[in-house]
């Protein structure tokens, strides 16, 4: 990694925090419920190749799925029957108590159970936390929900968003930032929950020049993917994170400020490393794009039309970005598989580890 790609980097993303840090929307905080346990595995395979909750206002949930083969689909919440269905299903179900997420066991009439919920973690102070999991692999596996967290900064987190969290199991904060931004927004953590700092980009130089051009915000853009990918800071980073992970990963939360770049690079190197599609890692990416849609209009709407032309990429997360990271991962290193081991220091023996806490079916 140059100097100048790490500092237009640390340029991109201080201008990007600037913006996201501005007029922020405070999402609805959800109400609470427990945890849920630990789902067991099983012999049975999961039959769904396909499946979501999406959670729509006033209190209601779309529950989709696919499972071909099966003939009947009994989706449980509270330990009861909410709604049924049969291999192709749509449902929409309303009037559950009040919890901190709700909880869908999707229930074949043969196979091994699903539980999902929806992914957005709604808190007053992000707009941008969401569970990791809830993805299926190539090979059949879903990954669990309930586990590891990604999420935009902390340090608007109000006392309830601390509660929730305490009730979620936030065990662990890896805090991606750099310490000019660590220092402007420290994070707000419930009490117990251990943090620990994992700078990707580093901090030790402030002078660089901002884009001029739309462009060159773009390039910028891409060009930080790839410091991400091979910059020793961030090789540091993401292997401590991962080490993390494979010791324990449950209640487990990386972030970075707006909760799309660094964080995007580190759920789409988990979700990839777990065996989940390319398709998939990338939509799991574009979703940020949703997720900060207020944000990110608000505070383009805040500046001349000019100068937004020359911020929205640094706003937006683009597919061309994500994948100039993959492609930095072929160039430097020949596969994804020699990455996880040169870069992110993780052997055969750990990557099982990982998969086995964190797949299920």
């Amino acid at each position: 990694m140059t100097n100048t790609t790490r500092v237009s980097m640390v340029c991109a993303l201080s201008a990007a925090a600037l913006l996201t840090g501005v007029a922020a929307p405070a999402a609805t905080a959800a109400p609470t419920a427990h945890r849920p346990a630990h789902p067991g595995h099983s012999a049975r395979q999961i039959p769904f190749t396909a499946a979501e909750v999406t959670a729509r206002d006033g209190g209601t949930y779309e529950i989709t799925w696919k499972a071909p083969g099966v003939r009947k689909v009994a989706v449980r919440a509270n330990g009861r029957t909410v709604a049924t269905g049969g291999s192709t299903g749509k449902v929409t179900v309303s009037g559950l108590p009040a919890a901190d997420r709700q909880w869908f066991d999707l229930v074949p009439d043969r196979g091994q159970r699903l539980r999902l919920a929806d992914r957005l973690i709604e808190l007053d102070g992000t707009v941008n936390f969401r569970d990791v999991g809830g993805y299926r692999t190539k090979d059949g596996q879903w990954v669990r929900m309930g586990a590891v967290y990604r999420t935009d900064s902390l340090d608007k987190l109000t006392d309830a968003d601390l509660a929730k969290l305490k009730r979620l199991g936030i065990s662990v904060d890896y805090d991606l930032r750099t310490a000019s931004e660590r220092a402007s927004a420290p994070d707000r953590l419930p009490k117990g929950v251990r943090y620990i700092v994992a700078d990707v980009l580093g901090d030790d130089s402030p002078v660089f020049s901002m884009p001029t051009t739309a462009a060159e915000a773009k390039q910028m853009m891409i060009d930080g993917e790839k410091t991400m990918v091979s910059g020793e800071n961030a090789k540091a980073a993401y292997s401590t994170v991962f080490s993390g992970l494979v010791r324990d990963a449950d209640g487990a939360l990386y972030h970075c400020t707006a909760g799309k770049d660094r964080t995007g690079w580190a759920s789409a190197t988990l979700l990839t490393a777990l065996g989940v599609p390319r398709e998939t890692v990338m939509a799991d990416y574009l979703a940020s794009n949703e997720y900060r849609a207020e944000a990110n209009a608000a505070a383009l709407a805040a500046m001349p039309a000019a100068q937004a032309a020359v911020y929205k990429p640094m706003l937006d997360v683009r597919a061309e970005y994500l994948n100039s990271g993959f492609d930095e991962v072929k160039d430097a290193y020949g596969s994804f598989a020699a990455y996880e081991k040169k870069a992110l220091g993780l052997d055969a023996r750990e990557l099982r580890r990982l998969k086995s806490d964190l797949l299920v079916g």
